[in-house]
């Protein structure tokens, strides 16, 4: 008997020495079991981090892979099933999805308010799976990525990818530390153009990193519709947009020509596969919005900056295949893309 509780003794201890324990942004602890193998993530910012750590952990995507966006992840991956989200908007999957997807770990990224805390909380209480809920600005990525590497058991792996990510955003906060006149932008987002986000929303913080002027700063926090009188009072000088259909319907509709990015012709359209550049969703993937807005807007500090090679290295880090050149070609070549 005492050889037996002194085997338990050990056992117990050793497990419980393999246990990372991370606070996240809530304040709650959040101690994983000593070895993870599959995490849930709750959204699409979620998904893409902890599948640029450790792909193979990843227990399925919040949405299937569409055709079109497939081809740029190994094929092992792109066919991970649909297992919907748990946060956001649309939010599709509930606790008994959770439950069968048979997760180590669930963790969210992206929005930090009390009712995502709260359901966090909910969730573990119900599943008993550990829930972390993390920070998902852009500033606050390689954090991020350091407290999911902690609580995956990959931390040598999320360093990789953190440190990288941090000298991007000092290289590119160099650039623009010198500039001093700043243009007026306007987010359209929707095929009407009209909505937009406010300030402190998290879908136009590229511009904040780049210290552009957003529009929309004095509307309310979050996304809002604005009306169109009020973006022509705005007259912005650039208008970015992550909707092909109104990058389309821009350049004919009468009352957008009296918009001075229409009648300058600076109105963009952002990349959007596999996932989005500038939004959609707002996470990880807006570092290549960072470079791709830099270049539109500061042409001269940003002038040397190669958007092919830059979109490259991140594919190949954060997505694990590298772009072929018929992609790149495709993703910047598409109308509205860059200046022509």
């Amino acid at each position: 008997m005492m050889r037996y509780s002194l085997f338990l003794l050990v056992f117990i201890s050793g497990y419980c020495i393999g246990q990372t324990a991370v606070t996240d942004v809530s304040g709650r602890e959040i101690r994983p079991p000593a070895k993870v193998e599959r995490v849930y993530a709750a959204g699409p910012p979620a998904s893409l981090l902890v599948f640029a750590i450790a792909p193979e952990k990843l227990v399925g995507w919040t949405r299937a892979m569409r055709d079109n966006e497939a081809p740029f992840f190994p094929d092992r991956y792109a066919r991970l099933p649909e297992l919907g989200r748990l946060t956001g908007r649309g939010n599709t999957a509930n606790v008994e999805v959770v439950l069968n997807a048979k997760a180590d770990l669930i963790v969210d990224v992206g929005s930090t308010g009390a009712t995502l805390a709260s359901l966090a909380s909910q969730v573990q209480e119900q599943t008993r799976i550990p829930y972390g809920l993390f920070d998902g600005r852009i500033e606050s990525t390689p954090g991020t990525l350091r407290a999911l590497g902690r609580l995956m058991g990959n931390e040598r792996e999320a360093e990789r990818l953190a440190a990288w990510y941090e000298n991007e955003l000092e290289e590119a906060r160099r650039r623009v530390a010198g500039v001093k006149e700043h243009p007026l932008v306007y987010y359209g987002r929707s095929a009407s153009g009209l909505q937009t986000g406010g300030k402190g929303s998290i879908n136009v913080e590229v511009l904040e990193v780049l210290g552009a002027r957003n529009a929309g700063a004095e509307v309310r926090p979050g996304l809002v519709t604005v009306s169109f009188e009020q973006v022509l009072l705005w007259n912005p000088e650039v208008i970015l947009t992550t909707d092909p259909n109104y990058w389309k319907s821009v350049w004919s509709d009468p009352r957008w020509r009296a918009v001075k990015a229409v009648e300058d012709k600076r109105v963009y359209l952002s990349p959007h596969l596999p996932f989005g550049w500038f939004d959609f969703p707002p996470g990880a993937n807006r570092l290549l919005g960072v470079w791709w807005t830099g270049k539109l807007l500061y042409p001269q500090p940003f002038g040397d900056v190669d958007l092919r090679a830059k979109t490259a290295e991140f594919h190949r880090l954060f997505y694990h295949r590298e772009p072929t050149a018929a992609q790149l070609d495709a993703l910047l070549a598409e109308p509205g893309v860059l200046p022509k």
